[in-house]
C-alpha cells in the first residue's frame, strides 16, 4: 500500500510540474513535449484508481491525435 501512495505522489508532481512548464515555457515544441508529459502522468493517475478504460482513452486520443496534429501543423508553418 505504502508504494501505490508513492507512485501516486510522484506522477501527481510530475503532472503539476509538467503543467506548470507548459504555462511557462516560451517554446512551443518545448511546450507540447511538457503536454504529452502531463498527459502521461495523468493517465497513469487513471490507471492507479482503476479507471483503465479512461486511462487509455486518453494516451490514445490526446497524445495520439493532439500532439501528432500539432507537430503536422509545425511542419505545414515551416513549408510556407
Amino acid at each position: 500500500m505504502i508504494a501505490h501512495s508513492v507512485f501516486f505522489y510522484i506522477f501527481s508532481l510530475i503532472a503539476i510540474v509538467s503543467a506548470v512548464m507548459v504555462t511557462v515555457s516560451k517554446n512551443t515544441v518545448h511546450s507540447v513535449f511538457f503536454l504529452i508529459l502531463d498527459f502521461i502522468s495523468i493517465s497513469c493517475l487513471f490507471i492507479m484508481i482503476g479507471a483503465e478504460f479512461l486511462g487509455m482513452i486518453m494516451l490514445i486520443v490526446y497524445v495520439g491525435a493532439v500532439a501528432v496534429l500539432f507537430f503536422i501543423c509545425c511542419d505545414d508553418v515551416k513549408r510556407s
